[in-house]
């Protein structure tokens, strides 16, 4: 191969060099013909030359002439692969995360701090509502008012104190615990969990509740008049306060009857379902137990009977 230029004189004097003209003082045999037989001259080109002049003087300047050209395009194509690898990888991790979970985890951050407030007013709520039971109580000359306080102890208002029984119930091993990345809990799980729900703590304080409780509370937080046990998505809400694993109510009243009322022995098909998910219920008993009171909203319809 040697350098030629598109239209260089080899290229458009192109000769056949197979079939020439037969020459005066040959064999008798070959067969005369003219000296410019062009149909020969094609057939010769496309026999023994396939490939265009054309294209084979382009191919001579593909090729990178010195070493400096040969390793710079070398290394230059080498970035340009590592640059596509490096994006497209990063491209098909974004494809394959999920973006639920950021706007989840963003939900939980304000839920957190929503909840942070709650607990703030709610414990102004109980120091003003403490502070203007006191002041009636010093306005009131004649003593305490007993039905008052004996309304706002039935209602959760005051804080109580007396004996009763903890119920500690926890969710399986299995179940892992909830995923603080904002995820929500056990989604990655192949097959569904039996867990603790909100039915069945709503069962145990309403055993509690017909067992004779007077005051009752899930986690620390007081049932009121006004406090629910409801779900919540994945979440367990005790009024508006979330609740988690392990739980834990608190029940005053007669211990003795309480622990029976929620015991296995009274509740046999209930703790059999339990045994069967790997959920054991504990019921511990207390001389002496502490409730907050619950959380008191104010009234918007509600009025006064004649």
């Amino acid at each position: 191969m040697r350098r030629r230029s598109v239209f260089s004189r080899e290229a458009s004097g192109l000769e056949s060099h197979h079939a020439t003209p037969a020459s005066a003082g040959g064999s008798s045999r070959v067969r005369r013909r003219r000296a410019h037989d062009d149909s020969l001259r094609l057939i010769d080109d496309l026999t023994n030359r396939p490939m265009d002049p054309l294209f084979s003087d382009a191919r001579l300047t593909q090729r990178p002439t010195t070493a400096f050209g040969l390793w710079s395009t070398r290394i230059i194509v080498f970035v340009i692969c590592v640059a596509v690898g490096f994006f497209g990888s990063l491209f098909i991790q974004q494809l394959h995360t999920d973006p639920r979970k950021s706007v989840r985890q963003n939900w939980a951050s304000e839920l957190r701090d929503l909840n942070a407030k709650a607990d703030t007013l709610a414990k102004e709520v109980s120091g003003l509502q403490a502070e203007v039971s006191k002041r009636a109580k010093d306005l009131n000359a004649d003593g305490d008012d007993t039905t008052t306080l004996d309304d706002e102890m039935t209602n959760g208002m005051l804080a109580v104190t007396g004996e009763g029984i903890t119920l500690t119930i926890a969710d399986p091993l299995s179940a892992g615990t909830d995923s603080t990345d904002g995820s929500l809990p056990r989604e990655n799980a192949g097959t569904t969990i039996r867990v603790v729900t909100d039915a069945d703590l709503q069962s145990f304080v309403m055993l509690l509740w017909q067992s004779g409780a007077e005051a009752i509370a899930v986690n620390g937080y007081r049932i009121g008049v006004r406090t629910s046990i409801r779900t919540a998505g994945q979440t367990i809400m005790v009024g508006v306060n979330p609740v988690q694993s392990p739980y834990r109510i608190e029940a005053i009243g007669d211990r003795d009857r309480l622990a029976r009322a929620v015991g296995s022995d009274a509740q046999p098909l209930l703790y059999e379902a339990f045994q069967e998910a790997g959920i054991y219920p504990q019921v511990s008993k207390s001389k002496s137990l502490t409730l907050d009171a619950a959380a008191s909203g104010s009234l918007t319809y509600a009025r006064k009977g004649d």
